[in-house]
């Protein structure tokens, strides 16, 4: 009893430090005591800071890491987007473009060599093909006394002949001088001649593509040896050299050839 009375007294004591330092009026006996440490356990529930003034936006904002200005001076360094994008665009479809018209180009050839003519060409977009697996012999012009109107290619009894381009047959079978021929009328106009052949494999009014066999070469009519009199006529049916004619094209017949009449 006597140390719950001393520790009683000194409880009192702190009371009163207390409420002397939190400033509580009236202080007197126990009863001021409890109403202390009430407030005490008030205060102590509040939070630290009770200030609800807003925050100070006067300072200014920290841009050292990715800063606005630092965008801003990066974007105005940076080229057009938009005018960047359709140049490459356009690039693109040009490279399309080209894309496909070289693949239409290489289908054409190999098409136009499917039966084995043994070159093929482009010419304006349209296929060309050398007309026979021959040996240049004979050029235009003069020859023993007459005018020779085509160019000679010899070559084997049998050998492949193909449509030079793209046609429709308008002759096909027998022909004074040539024994056998073949004429093809082509898109532009001109129309192309194969004589002295030994077999023709199509007829007249038919359509045929650059490349396709229409006969065989042979020794039919007025022919010293086995060979295809190959002659190009314009239009108004004039009769002209073929040479320079096929070599604008792209079409050398007389490369790697010997020379000799047929």
């Amino acid at each position: 009893m006597t140390v719950a009375a001393a520790a009683g007294g000194a409880l009192v004591a702190a009371g009163q430090t207390v409420a002397g330092a939190l400033g509580v009026p009236g202080w007197g006996g126990e009863a001021a005591v409890e109403e202390s440490y009430a407030r005490l356990a008030a205060s102590a529930m509040l939070p630290v800071s009770s200030d609800t003034r807003p925050a100070d936006t006067t300072a200014p904002m920290d841009t050292s890491a990715i800063g606005g200005e630092q965008l801003s001076a990066q974007a105005a360094s940076l080229p057009d987007l938009d005018s960047t994008s359709k140049v490459d665009v356009a690039n693109l479809t040009k490279a399309a473009r080209m894309g496909r018209e070289a693949a239409q180009l290489e289908r054409a050839v190999t098409t136009a060599m499917s039966h084995g003519a043994p070159k093929a060409v482009m010419y304006n977009g349209e296929a060309l093909v050398m007309p026979t697996a021959g040996r240049f012999t004979s050029g235009f012009g003069a020859r023993w006394g007459v005018q020779h109107k085509g160019i000679d290619l010899a070559a084997p009894i049998g050998t492949p002949i193909f449509a030079l381009t793209d046609g429709v047959v308008e002759k096909s079978g027998p022909a004074s001088g040539f024994g056998m021929w073949v004429v093809l009328k082509h898109p532009d106009g001109t129309s192309t001649v194969y004589g002295h052949i030994n077999r023709s494999f199509v007829q007249e009014g038919q359509q045929v593509k650059a490349g396709d066999e229409i006969a065989e070469v042979g020794n039919r009519g007025q022919s010293t040896g086995p060979h295809l009199h190959l002659e190009v006529w314009e239009p108004d049916g004039t009769k002209i050299n073929p040479l320079p004619w096929l070599a604008a094209r792209g079409l050398d017949v007389t490369a790697a050839t010997g020379s000799r009449d047929a």
